[in-house]
């Protein structure tokens, strides 16, 4: 049985398991990114995060990477704009 079927089976949200991105936003100043591989560039005005599907680019004000974990990281600040770079 492969991992999609136990998930589906076990009635697991997809993101469980996989590497795909999941981008939970609160309000315009707060974001969390579970399942990200890593910080490509950060300025408290923008922030590029790498994923496993393509980057997330965070434009803003007074950003702050509030934090880090292996498997989630935690955007602060007055979030203008969220874009994405497919792979």
């Amino acid at each position: 049985m492969n991992f999609n079927k136990v998930n589906e089976f076990l009635d697991l949200p997809r993101e469980v398991g996989t590497d795909i991105p999941k981008i939970t936003m609160i309000g315009f100043n707060e974001i969390l990114i579970e399942n990200y591989k890593g910080i490509l560039e950060y300025e408290d005005f923008f922030i590029r995060i790498c994923t496993h599907i393509g980057n997330i680019n965070i434009n803003g004000f007074e950003l702050k990477l509030n934090q880090i974990t292996d498997e989630d990281i935690k955007v602060t600040g007055k979030i203008e704009n969220i874009d994405f770079e497919c792979r």
